[in-house]
């Protein structure tokens, strides 16, 4: 049994590279050459996540929460509702075409 999702998010979701840019660096005091010296990555994989043009992997979620004391799940439920939003923008039409299936 499916439960229709009847609510339309206007909005895109907040990039999990925003929300580290915008309150983790700034709170933590921390440049992108230190995150990525604290994260053991490449300076330019933590400056691509920041400018949102790379997406947040299972990896990266788990040494964010293991330095920031928070889950992995906040960090990739994230990345899942920019990633589920930008579908929706861009597949939005065709899948509305899909006819749903009933059971017999």
């Amino acid at each position: 049994m499916a439960i229709a999702n009847t609510r339309n998010k206007q909005v895109r979701p907040i990039h999990p590279g925003e929300m580290l840019r915008e309150d983790f660096l700034p709170d933590y005091g921390l440049t992108v050459s230190g995150l990525a010296r604290a994260l053991g990555v490449s300076r330019q994989t933590v400056n691509e996540l920041l400018r949102e043009r790379r997406s947040l992997s299972p990896e990266m979620a788990l040494r964010l929460s293991r330095l920031f004391g928070n889950s992995s799940e906040f960090w990739l439920n994230a990345q899942r509702a920019v990633d589920l939003w930008d579908a929706v923008q861009q597949l939005g039409p065709e899948v509305d075409k899909i006819k749903p299936l009933s059971a017999a």
